[in-house]
């Protein structure tokens, strides 16, 4: 599904943890990482576009996260010649864009780079909120850059963040000292 100027309806992922890092993906047999993302199939919206393509690619489902925000209108990036499809040469200039940024609630190792098929990660880390532009495929960094520059404005300062300490995790005397 390309729209009339050529660009593809897509959706792309930031998956922060607690401490406001980004899930980073290691594409399957390559050297390059990126943030997890995929196309809307036709009659899908963007949110449902995004659950689908969380799961497929992180093995992470609706219980495992938070929608903390996304970017107001779609981000648009061209493909160059090199990288698209015999097929598709013509019709297709790139894709074009909603990101989501998402909160982990679940833990690390409910992260299942298996869970489709035809995975698209053969690995994963943490990386800082603002990854460097540098590790990002050129075609692609100022998409990422509007993205995250977007979406950051829904992320709280590390410093906001207070552990939550259940009551049966403290002593007695921790209690007693309030």
């Amino acid at each position: 599904m390309i729209d009339r100027d050529g660009y593809r309806p897509n959706v792309g992922i930031v998956l922060c943890n607690l401490r406001n890092e980004v899930f980073w993906g290691k594409r399957v047999r390559e050297h390059s990482w990126q943030f997890p993302q995929g196309g809307i199939k036709p009659g899908e919206t963007p949110e449902f576009a995004m659950y689908r393509e969380l799961q497929e690619e992180v093995g992470l489902g609706v219980q495992h996260v938070r929608i903390l925000g996304r970017t107001r209108d779609w981000l648009r990036y061209d493909v160059p010649d090199q990288w698209i499809r015999r097929d598709w040469r013509g019709n297709y200039r790139g894709q074009k864009q909603i990101w989501y940024l998402l909160r982990l609630i679940g833990r690390d190792c409910d992260v299942c780079l298996r869970a489709s098929d035809k995975p698209e990660f053969d690995a994963w880390r943490w990386s800082d909120y603002w990854v460097p532009m540098e590790s990002v495929i050129d075609f692609k960094r100022d998409v990422y850059q509007k993205a995250l520059s977007e979406l950051s404005r829904y992320l709280k300062r590390r410093n906001d963040y207070r552990p939550v300490v259940r009551v049966a995790d403290r002593t007695a005397s921790q209690l007693s000292r309030g």
